[in-house]
């Protein structure tokens, strides 16, 4: 039996994005890659968490079970409820004329409806006002627009009920009371539950302590989607709706113009897997009349940093090689590649076919001449869940739970001379994390380099955590990060230490351009392009890390960093061995999705959130513990091979 194609809460978001992927969503011959983003799954667990939080207020609330497939079980468990005067419901469903929704929270009293969309997203409550901008728009346009649409099919169903929409938010300024709050919410892969959470045995309203989470009224912000229908201006949002139902039953396209939404879409396949085709690809060969080939060239979008790109594409400019030198409006600055120019050496290179790095060399000689030996290059790996960890902080407060620090002798030497990692469960890390750093950078006085902001952001928020605590050594704690960073903008007191970080983004952003970077400054990005480029950095990174003066305290003697395919370097990230690489089927069943290889920051949270529950065995914390110091290792390793090829240049 097919199937029903009603038009869905998650379908209705997906068509607000862009109503094309309608026509792809749900189809299993096409690329999909919002299934398998690591960093989206570890978000996507926050929220199902936060949502079992919230229904802790309701300790009387029944929860409708079932998979959403399942439409008219579903809705007719929800009618046998809502036959009670008074009654709260935990994922209600409704369907009418097509459509269909369930609902996080419903609470009736009578004909009084509260309707309550729960996301991890976070407000600060005292200083919230509204959604509604002072240009009439709205903020939080994609919830408000879920929320409404939620309301709209409950009214269809229930036209004399008055309903008032709410959101329930994360309150940034609410502290948590209890230790091991976000423990009690255990993410499962099997649950009768939607959200895939397991609360603790016996867990009370009482058990979760103060409320973290706020009702927000969002009656307004909703009434002008209703009456202005600001994302689709040009029809009511009853015409939108219509308009997705109707397509999204009878599987036809909409056809939406091409633009600078089409960035990120999670329907272009890349051609790797034969398998499946291409959404992203049939859009534009259709719409535009071109080959695949041209829809590969680099588009508008893709050039750095570039507020001008849906302008252009609105006027038709679709492709890198067709903007004008006149359209990015250069603007040089003294000494450096400024961020017109580099707009302009991207599209430049582009349109000339080029692979030639340019390297702004005087000034790249200046800068690294300030540089003081030996060198110091470190990263952190840091997590803010909405639901804390332990008592006394605040939701997404950061914690930092590990650091990778390596050292670059004058004389050439690599040692590996550190790396921190606390995992302890229900142990807040950042001041022995602190104390950690502290230890390993006192060990000589040369530069220290970190890569862009987040190191200093992180340890901006550890002096604020310090300044409010009774550590002992807080003062000397205090002075450590004032000398290694500066202040930022939200930080009260000003400083700028005399061993502050060098940002080695920033260095690359001044002075370096290599088109295989594709216009990313990640690290990711630059160090495969740098891999390819370095003759000397790739004939010595093909050899085992033994004979080419490394050290390493997580990759053996024998281990080779660099590996060629077709004469290109292979990502070292991508080559990282996998976590579970010698477990069982039944060991990796009991696994947490999402963490296969620790290659990226999404996986690096997922694993650190997971350690964080008692009853992960001594043998997967320790193959996780082990992955997350590999790949921590290689962050830093990275920023040497930079800078080797920096050295290389000058």
């Amino acid at each position: 039996m097919t199937k029903p194609r009603y038009l869905t809460k998650s379908r209705f978001k997906l068509a607000l994005s862009c109503p094309t992927k309608l026509f792809y969503a749900n189809k299993t011959d096409y690329e999909n890659t919002s299934k398998t983003d690591t960093f989206l799954e570890a978000l996507a667990q926050g929220g199902f968490q936060v949502e079992e939080l919230a229904r802790m207020e309701y300790p009387k609330g029944v929860a409708i079970l079932g998979r959403d497939w399942d439409y008219d079980t579903l809705v007719a468990r929800t009618n046998e409820l809502l036959k009670q005067e008074n009654v709260v419901i935990f994922e209600p469903a409704f369907l009418v004329n097509g459509l269909f929704i369930r609902v996080d929270i419903l609470v009736k009293h009578g004909s009084e409806i509260q309707l309550i969309e729960v996301k991890s997203k976070s407000v600060d409550s005292t200083l919230h006002q509204s959604f509604i901008t002072k240009r009439g728009g709205l903020s939080w346009l994609e919830y408000l627009y879920d929320v409404a649409f939620q309301k709209y099919v409950i009214q269809k169903c229930y036209p004399a009920w008055n309903v008032t929409p709410y959101l329930n938010l994360v309150d940034k300024s609410k502290l948590t009371s209890v230790d091991g709050l976000n423990q009690k919410f255990k993410i499962v892969q099997n649950s009768e539950m939607r959200t895939g959470i397991l609360k603790a045995e016996g867990l009370t309203k009482m058990d979760i302590g103060n409320p973290i989470l706020c009702l927000i009224n969002v009656s307004q912000e909703i009434q002008l989607i209703f009456d202005e229908n600001p994302a689709f201006n040009s029809e009511s949002f009853e015409d939108s709706i219509t308009n997705f139902k109707e397509h999204y039953a009878n599987d036809i396209k909409i056809q939406t113009p091409i633009g600078k939404h089409c960035d990120g879409c999670e329907f272009h396949c890349d051609g790797i897997d034969k398998n499946l085709k291409s959404g992203f690809h049939e859009c534009w060969m259709s719409q535009l009349s071109i080959s695949k080939t041209r829809v590969d060239a680099p588009k508008v979008y893709e050039v750095w940093n570039f507020r001008g790109s849906k302008k252009l594409m609105d006027e038709g400019v679709y492709f890198m090689d067709e903007i004008q030198e006149y359209q990015i409006e250069i603007e040089p600055e003294a000494g450096i590649i400024s961020n017109s120019e580099r707009r302009w050496l991207q599209i430049e290179k582009t349109k000339q076919n080029s692979s030639e790095p340019f390297v702004e060399l005087d000034g790249l000689k200046i800068e690294m001449a300030k540089w003081i030996y030996p060198l110091n290059f470190i990263d952190f790996e840091t997590t803010a869940v909405a639901i804390p960890f332990t008592a006394g902080r605040h939701p997404y407060e950061q914690l930092a739970f590990q650091f990778s620090h390596h050292i670059f002798f004058e004389d050439g030497r690599i040692e590996h001379f550190n790396e921190y990692l606390d995992t302890t469960v229900g142990h807040f890390p950042n001041f022995d994390f602190i104390r950690a750093l502290k230890k390993t950078l006192s060990i000589n006085e040369g530069s220290i380099f970190r890569y862009h902001n987040h190191e200093n952001i992180i340890l901006n928020k550890i002096h604020e955590q310090l300044l409010a605590s009774s550590e002992s050594d807080k003062e000397e704690l205090i002075d450590f990060i004032e000398n290694i960073s500066h202040n930022t903008d939200s930080s009260s007191k000003k400083w700028c230490g005399d061993r502050d970080m060098i940002d080695l983004y920033q260095v690359i952003k001044n002075y370096y351009f290599n088109p295989a970077m594709n216009g990313s400054l990640s690290i990711k990005a630059v160090l495969p392009a740098i891999l390819n480029t370095s003759h000397f950095i790739k004939k010595k990174c093909q050899n085992d890390i033994g004979s080419i003066n490394i050290t390493s305290k997580n990759f053996p003697p024998d281990y080779i960093f660099l590996h060629l395919e077709n004469g290109n370097a292979i990502n070292p990230y991508a080559a990282l061995p996998p976590v579970y690489e010698d477990w069982t089927q039944d060991q990796l069943e009991n696994a947490l999705t999402g963490v296969g290889i620790i290659s990226d920051g999404g996986a690096a949270l997922t694993a650190y959130a997971k350690l964080q529950f008692e009853d992960v065995s001594v043998e997967e914390r320790g193959v996780l513990e082990n992955a997350l110091l590999r790949y921590c290792e290689l962050d830093t390793l990275a920023m040497v091979m930079i800078f080797e090829h920096f050295k290389e240049l000058v």
